[in-house]
């Protein structure tokens, strides 16, 4: 039985948060609270292998309240906040804090029964992590590569990567390791809507290449990273020498809006051999089968291997299928798949 204490200042949400992971035969809710004051001598007590936590509280705001846990007591820790821009970028700051996941509060984008169905999956996911893992998690990033490659041939090359739970910090590692004349990257991160621009605007002003929330049209070219926008699906399409995204709405796959998979399949039909496939930590089995098809269409493809992997969910069942050419620890993924794009 996995034991959850539910942090945040609103009854109604405790409530309700309370329920619906009730619902769920293997969690038990073992106690709320409504500050990080209370949830210090719970957590204690009570002794929760998962904590759900708001942001913005009395006292003391969640942010804080997960750095000194992360320093004292590491816990897998999930984010509950509102979506509001400046919620969302909060909400990075506690990514970059220690939070294993981020999940949206029941609002115009997500009911209460998406939220659950999405909680529930975290919780368990996040319940399998290590507390050792949690502690390096958020280690240094590697020094930069300083590879140089050929701009003739990357403006021909392209990159897809997947990621889920724990996909924010080894997202952040992967493009800090790269050189500004990279290859075009699109990337697919499990995370609710606003809550990506964010992000991308984070890994912005950190990396040496360009990253930006995808539009629909956008060009992917030499030096920038296209990060797929919550909520909708991002597909690449080819028109003659120029790949481009675009973003739809569509049915859930794998439960993901956006999906790995989506992602992947597309990249397998109209880029084939001129791309590489990275899939990284992550839950379930989001983009597995679309890395293999990118595999059988010629394209190279990683996966990240189980000891540097938060979950290894997505990449565990990548090689299950044989979809991954190449396993490696995340600190290798940079500099072999600027390798492979150069092949």
């Amino acid at each position: 039985m996995i034991k959850v204490l539910v942090v945040d200042d609103s009854a109604i949400v405790r409530q309700i948060l309370s329920r619906e992971l009730a619902r769920a035969e293997d969690i038990e809710v073992v106690g709320t609270a409504p500050d990080p004051y209370v949830a210090r001598d719970k957590i204690v007590k009570l002794q929760p292998d998962v904590v759900t936590l708001d942001i913005e509280m009395p006292r003391m705001d969640g942010i804080t309240f997960l750095t000194k846990l992360m320093k004292h007591y590491p816990l897998p820790t999930i984010i509950v906040s509102s979506l509001t821009p400046r919620g969302s970028a909060m909400c990075m700051e506690a990514l970059a804090a220690g939070a294993v996941d981020v999940v949206s509060k029941p609002g115009t984008a997500y009911s209460v029964g998406d939220v659950s169905a999405i909680l529930i999956d975290q919780v368990r996911a996040a319940a399998t992590i290590p507390r050792a893992k949690l502690q390096s998690m958020h280690a240094a990033a590697p020094t930069p590569l300083r590879a140089q490659l050929s701009m003739t041939r990357t403006t021909n090359k392209i990159i897809a990567v997947g990621a889920s739970t724990g996909g924010t910090v080894a997202i952040e590692t992967l493009l800090q390791s790269l050189p500004p004349n990279s290859p075009g990257i699109v990337i697919v991160q499990h995370m609710p809507e606003k809550f990506t621009r964010s992000f991308a605007d984070r890994l912005d002003q950190i990396c040496e290449v360009q990253v930006k929330e995808a539009v629909c049209g956008d060009s992917v070219v030499s030096g920038q990273v296209l990060i797929a926008p919550g909520n909708y699906h991002t597909i690449v399409k080819r028109s003659g020498a120029r790949y481009f995204v675009e973003v739809r709405e569509g049915p859930p796959v794998f439960h993901q809006r956006p999906s790995v998979e989506v992602l992947f399949n597309s990249v397998a039909r109209y880029a084939g051999a001129n791309a590489v496939g990275i899939i990284l930590t992550g839950m379930g089995a989001d983009g597995a089968c679309g890395l293999l098809n990118m595999r059988e269409a010629g394209a190279p493809t990683i996966a990240q291997d189980e000891q540097s992997s938060i979950v290894w969910g997505m990449p565990g069942e990548a090689v299950k299928r044989n979809a991954a050419e190449f396993i490696l620890p995340l600190n290798e993924i940079a500099g072999k798949s600027l390798h492979l794009a150069q092949l």
